[in-house]
């Protein structure tokens, strides 16, 4: 493949973008490349300007659920412009949204809309505050909630790729009221409350961990936070920016049911277009400015273009809830082919998968389920496992601790290419 405009791009962005990138996983500093620019996208398909096409497994992050520029969002998109793509003023396509958030996600009956996943997580946790009257909030090494100062603690994503979980900039004073415990240790959640008593606001989770690479919580581990925070008086978070209607039409909480007080949303929400949300229990919910005390704003808020996106989004899979089965009938077969492939060429790795998310972990470990476990994968192999899948047309995470996201677009073709396109890479590791 020939990559000459991307690397001609990408020197002219350098003069002008830090890093010559918008968010820093697009580098591809983990995986020792120059990034490609992308020109397009279509179904599974994304093409960039020197002409190479990919399967894309990466899904913007996870939002294209329904793959890239779907007939029924674009339309939507276009004409909600014709009438104007901002008033700072309210709408009813947002309430509309609301209700239909409310209609599927199983612990919300009240939702505010925001523009970012960052934005809903850092608003959630001083809601979470303003409503209990106490400080700490507890989160877990490697789950990743937005850029926000509270989060920047040993993080997942894209500050767990760069090495720098504790961003210069974050000061002590946020860092003390963040308390961290291990993903999967429920014992380091009751210690934490033991120390910490009648002080913490909430616990805030991903509940399948999709940060530091997919990780599934342990059977009970969801429930039993639930039974503490509950017991100590303090709100329970779910942050289901990549969870929420991924993994069911509910998301992770209907997936195994555990209600939280809080969800935090982004992503699929906005069909492609920057959005996030916040909601959960009314009597929660109503603390929010006007209505309460818990002041939180944004001009673009419920913007007319994300809410026509992201609620012709929700309105295909609440009325095809085939697409899920549909999604993990795909994902069930790139994983049993991708295990075939390890089992073949003996190369050591886990492969963690929950519903259409999956990680191909590259370790001599037999299972990976705690941030200590994924760190000790093999980075530089998994470098050379991405340039062989690129140059084979398919689009993988640019980083050893992100996920793969099989969409409604791939055929099971695609997918057939996927494992073979595995399978090569795998043979001259």
């Amino acid at each position: 493949m020939e990559f000459t405009k991307s690397i001609s791009e990408y020197i002219r962005a350098i003069k002008s973008i830090p890093g010559g990138v918008n968010s820093p996983v697009r580098a591809f500093k983990s995986v020792k490349l120059n990034p490609v620019f992308i020109e397009k996208g279509k179904g599974a398909y994304i093409y960039d300007i020197d002409g190479n096409s990919y399967i894309d497994l990466v899904s913007s992050w996870g939002p294209l659920i329904l793959g890239h520029a779907k007939d029924e969002i674009v339309k939507a998109i276009s004409e909600a412009a014709i009438k104007g793509t901002s008033y700072g003023a309210p709408t009813v396509i947002e309430t509309e949204m609301a209700e239909m958030i409310c209609s599927m996600v199983p612990s919300i009956e009240k939702v505010r809309m925001v523009s970012s996943g960052t934005e809903a997580t850092m608003s959630a946790v001083r809601l979470a505050r303003g409503y209990t009257g106490k400080d700490a909030i507890i989160k877990f090494i490697g789950n990743y909630h937005g850029h926000s100062d509270s989060f920047l603690i040993k993080a997942g994503s894209g500050a767990l790729t760069f090495g720098l979980p504790d961003s210069p900039g974050v000061t002590k004073a946020n860092a003390k009221d963040t308390l961290l415990a291990e993903y999967n240790n429920i014992e380091s959640v009751k210690q934490l409350f033991e120390n910490n008593k009648d002080n913490i606001a909430a616990v805030i989770v991903e509940p399948v961990a999709g940060n530091m690479g997919v990780v599934k919580p342990d059977a009970n581990f969801l429930k039993e936070l639930r039974e503490i925070t509950t017991a100590n008086g303090a709100l329970l978070i779910f942050d289901e920016v990549i969870t929420g209607f991924r993994l069911a039409a509910g998301g992770a909480q209907e997936y195994y049911g555990v209600m939280p007080d809080l969800t935090t949303l982004g992503k699929i929400i906005g069909g492609g277009l920057p959005v996030g949300a916040y909601g959960g229990r009314r009597k929660i919910m109503e603390k929010l400015a006007p209505e309460g005390p818990v002041y939180q704003a944004g001009t673009l808020s419920g913007n007319p273009l994300a809410m026509a996106a992201g609620i012709t989004m929700l309105r295909i899979l609440k009325e095809n809830k085939s697409i899920y089965s549909e999604l993990e009938r795909k994902a069930t077969k790139l994983e049993n082919g991708i295990l075939e492939n390890l089992r073949k060429t003996g190369v050591n790795a886990v492969i963690n998968r929950v519903g259409s998310m999956m990680t191909l972990f590259f370790t001599e470990k037999e299972e990976i389920r705690t941030f200590d476990d994924a760190m000790t994968c093999d980075t530089s192999i998994y470098a050379k496992y991405f340039k062989m899948c690129l140059e084979a047309g398919i689009y993988c995470a640019p980083s050893q601790f992100e996920a793969m996201f099989v969409s409604d677009a791939q055929t099971d073709e695609d997918i057939e290419n996927i494992i073979e396109a595995n399978y090569n890479a795998l043979s001259k590791l």
